[in-house]
């Protein structure tokens, strides 16, 4: 994407802000089609060995050089989804990318020193990338840019909900919520969630991008659709050893209220025993709980991985079938797994398994993430295993 009138022939100060290491992984996605500079090695050690406190945007690139994206990581306090995070900023510091991270939501006054410490760099931004619009925390941010190039990296399922929604006109709710009555602190934030809505739509001052790797039945009117191919991935690792067995991907529908946990342990055990699967490589939100009772039924072995999965599966070694569940990467492990012989196996959820807090449009969604995954094998709804 080009430089905003008025810049051009200048490097665009481009920020991006991650809240989840698959969305840091997208953005390096990004930064690689767009050709994006780094500021060259630093000769720092690991982010991982820095105390988080003094974890800021010096990180990444020599103090002389400049770089063309610094990566503002928003961290969680969830212990795994840090910890991915870290490993994820220490391969955008490899590439040469500034990282700032930011506790924002290390106890009540963090996200007022988080944002307080960013105003000054969001007014001169010229280009915003943002890993995920419906967090209220981009949102908010985006009440004080003045950038004129937007940039929806993806989020998994979540960015075709984004488009759809946008696309439509309506306002900015996850799927797995929708059809739920707004609750008070909804209705409190409306009014910045509206602006978001308005800022991310394209108008003659404001160019919107999305770069993802998920299919798009309805695109808004000028946008622009940037397809994610993790060539990046492709190119850093791999390709992987492959092993005669099968291996699992985990899903955190039961985490989020969509699937019912008993039902979806009897599916994993079925899966498994069908197919000879001996990995289960847990999503980032799941339960211990959940994890430890999975190993005791099903004999699988669990695997809390340090990476995003695509990484994880290019890396190696994994098996010859990967089965999952309807989620991102029936969509993105056949593209990262591009030329290996790896076959994605993905089993449809039977209506039976859902909550009864599971929102209206739950089945129907889940079944489009299916039904729209290419190169993928579909197997027999979880009902039937």
């Amino acid at each position: 994407m080009s430089p905003r009138a008025g810049n051009t022939g200048t490097t665009p100060r481009t920020l991006a802000f991650v809240e989840s290491p698959v969305q840091l992984l997208n953005v390096l996605e990004w930064a690689h089609v767009h050709a994006l500079r780094g500021a060259g090695d630093s000769g720092a050690g690991p982010l991982a060995s820095v105390p988080s406190q003094v974890r800021r945007s010096t990180e990444g690139g020599s103090p002389s050089a400049e770089a063309e994206l610094t990566v503002v990581v928003l961290s969680p306090t969830d212990p795994m989804t840090r910890g991915q995070l870290r490993r994820m900023a220490d391969l955008a510091r490899d590439e040469g990318y500034r990282v700032r991270w930011e506790e924002a939501r290390g106890g009540t006054t963090a996200p007022f020193h988080t944002i307080g410490g960013l105003a000054g760099a969001l007014r001169r931004a010229d280009r915003i990338v943002m890993g995920d619009p419906f967090s209220r925390y981009v949102q908010l941010l985006l009440t004080i840019t003045r950038a004129k190039d937007l940039v929806v990296v993806d989020d998994g399922t979540a960015t075709m909900e984004f488009v759809a929604q946008l696309a439509r006109g309506e306002r900015l709710v996850r799927w797995h919520r929708k059809g739920g009555r707004p609750g008070p602190r909804d209705l409190l934030f409306a009014p910045v969630s509206s602006s978001a809505r308005r800022r991310l739509t394209p108008s003659a001052k404001r160019r919107v991008e999305v770069f993802s790797s998920m299919p798009m039945e309805e695109t808004p009117e000028g946008v622009t659709v940037t397809a994610n191919d993790f060539g990046w991935t492709r190119a850093r690792f791999g390709p992987p050893r492959i092993t005669r067995s099968a291996d699992m991907v985990g899903t955190s529908l039961v985490e989020t209220g969509v699937v019912d946990g008993d039902r979806y342990l009897t599916a994993v055990q079925g899966l498994a025993r069908a197919h000879g699967a001996t990995r289960y490589f847990a999503h980032r939100r799941e339960s211990a709980e959940k994890l430890h009772r999975l190993a005791a039924v099903t004999g699988l072995e669990i695997v809390r991985p340090d990476l995003p999965l695509e990484l994880i599966a290019r890396r190696g070694p994994i098996g010859r079938t990967i089965l999952s569940f309807p989620s991102t990467v029936v969509h993105t492990l056949p593209l990262a797994l591009a030329g290996t012989g790896v076959r994605v196996a993905v089993c449809d959820i039977d209506p039976a398994w859902l909550t009864e807090n599971a929102s209206p449009r739950a089945q129907g969604f889940l079944s489009g993430v299916t039904g729209t995954a290419r190169d993928v094998h579909r197997l027999a709804a979880v009902g039937a295993v």
